[in-house]
């Protein structure tokens, strides 16, 4: 149930970023509302999971699925440009994180 927290608020990671970056410097208030309850869950969702899991490993594993996903939702959203080099580099994240919970 740790796992499954921790990847959960991971996603909640990129939602929160999103949202900060659909702010506008905290001049639109429906994103910082978005911004707020979403980085609260997701550091509330971080806190516990390191109940169960070693802080290092939890840590990681947060930072990347948000990284992941927060470059994802950019590049669905043609915010940013995926190319070869960046894919190969978020598959290589990808696999240090899905590493981190095969070893932990």
């Amino acid at each position: 149930m740790y796992w499954v927290v921790l990847v959960l608020s991971g996603v909640l990671e990129a939602v929160w970023a999103t949202a900060l970056a659909a702010s506008n410097g905290f001049r639109r208030p429906w994103p910082v509302v978005v911004f707020a309850v979403s980085m609260t869950l997701s550091v509330v969702g971080l806190a516990w999971a390191m109940r169960g899991i070693p802080v290092g490993t939890a840590y990681a594993v947060w930072v990347g699925v948000g990284a992941v996903l927060t470059v994802l939702v950019a590049v669905a959203r043609r915010e940013e440009e995926l190319g070869v080099p960046r894919a190969l580099l978020l598959a290589a994240l990808v696999g240090c994180v899905a590493g981190l919970k095969v070893v932990s």
